[in-house]
């Protein structure tokens, strides 16, 4: 944004400092004057003695020395304000350079202003602060960026390919080809439409509504009971209403992704998924448990990182994209909760959703 020229910080802290030191020298010597004025004489006074003063030579010695010293003040003033707002101004000038920096595209930068607190280092630490989640969410997207080109060209590579033999074998049965083709193109738009869903809960552009996730949690079980009854795998639905503010079709799309991800990855006889709701210490709460295989922290950390797999996710007809724990932080992250990730000590995995508790509805 271009501006104007005009007077930098540290001159106008510097006249500041000058005139409100002239103004205290010149009411300092206003209040002399009125002192001295009351005790000598108005006219001339005539003795026998040694001559008195009247206030005609009061003023006629007074007003060089008030001179004198308003000059001097006015030095003093304008030198030591100068030095005092470059000392004051100094942390500022190292925020700045840290923001031009930052500007250039420099995150790794830190202000790390020494010192105790105060209005400066404050605005310091919260700089850096915000430097440091700017860096970790560019290297995030940076990352992401790169998966999502690999995951969208794979399925491009795959049609190609098939594509290609079909053009160079006549022979080759095209019903086979156009199945393979169908299987392929699905993955590409269900890839995209993920990649869609986590846009709009990053941009946090949705409506606002009462939602109760355990209704969620009972028409999520209900769309993937078939599924489940598919791979053998029995689910417990059961606990408390918990209302929350949100967007309905956004949080069925986190508590499907959930019982979604607990009935895929299981164990592969007699494996169980628990979902439970309700509320506590004002937060409505959404669980889901899973049997499987044990997991370590380290893996369980960066299951929510964008196309991450477990070391037994097959890509199975219903093995997803990889972008299903991610967009449930997403969702969560939009909708002001927390999701906390834990591995279970008998195997499996624990996710655990808490979000901010609707307010009662009065009546």
């Amino acid at each position: 944004m271009d501006r104007t020229p005009g007077l930098s910080v540290r001159l106008k802290l510097t006249l500041s400092y000058a005139g409100c030191v002239m103004l205290t020298g010149a009411l300092l010597l206003a209040v002399v004057w009125r002192f001295l004025l009351h005790y000598v004489p108005d006219g001339p006074i005539i003795t026998l003695g040694p001559h008195v003063p009247n206030q005609s030579d009061l003023l006629a010695a007074f007003v060089p020395k008030v001179a004198g010293m308003a000059a001097l003040l006015l030095v003093f003033g304008l030198v030591g304000g100068w030095i005092l707002a470059g000392r004051m101004l100094t942390p500022l000038t190292r925020i700045t350079e840290a923001t031009r920096r930052a500007a250039k595209g420099s995150l790794s930068h830190r202000i790390q202003l020494p010192g105790r607190a105060d209005e400066f280092r404050e605005l310091a630490d919260a700089f850096d602060t915000m430097l440091a989640r700017l860096e970790a969410h560019v290297a995030e997207q940076r990352r992401f960026a790169a998966n999502a080109s690999h995951e969208l060209r794979t399925p491009l590579a795959i049609t190609q390919t098939m594509l290609d033999v079909a053009r160079t074998d006549q022979t080759r049965d095209t019903g086979e080809l156009i199945e393979r083709l169908r299987v392929v193109n699905s993955r590409a738009i269900g890839l995209t439409e993920a990649l869609l869903l986590l846009s709009r809960a990053d941009q946090q552009s949705f409506a606002r509504d009462h939602v109760d996730l355990s209704l969620l949690a009972e028409e999520a079980t209900e769309t993937l009971l078939p599924l489940a009854e598919k791979r053998g795998r029995a689910i417990e639905t059961s606990g408390d209403l918990a209302a929350t503010i949100g967007s309905y079709e956004l949080l069925l799309q986190m508590t499907t992704n959930l019982v979604h991800n607990a009935i895929v990855h299981n164990l592969q006889e007699q494996g169980t998924v628990w979902v439970t709701t309700g509320v506590r210490s004002g937060a409505a709460v959404l669980t889901v448990e899973n049997t499987g295989k044990k997991l370590s922290p380290q893996r369980v950390a960066t299951l929510v990182e964008p196309f991450q797999r477990g070391s037994d996710r097959a890509r199975t007809d219903h093995a997803g994209v990889g972008l299903g724990l991610a967009i449930v932080r997403s969702i969560v992250r939009a909708h002001g909760g927390t999701l906390t990730l834990a591995a279970r000590p008998a195997g499996g995995l624990s996710v655990t959703v808490r979000l901010p508790a609707a307010p009662r509805e009065a009546g």
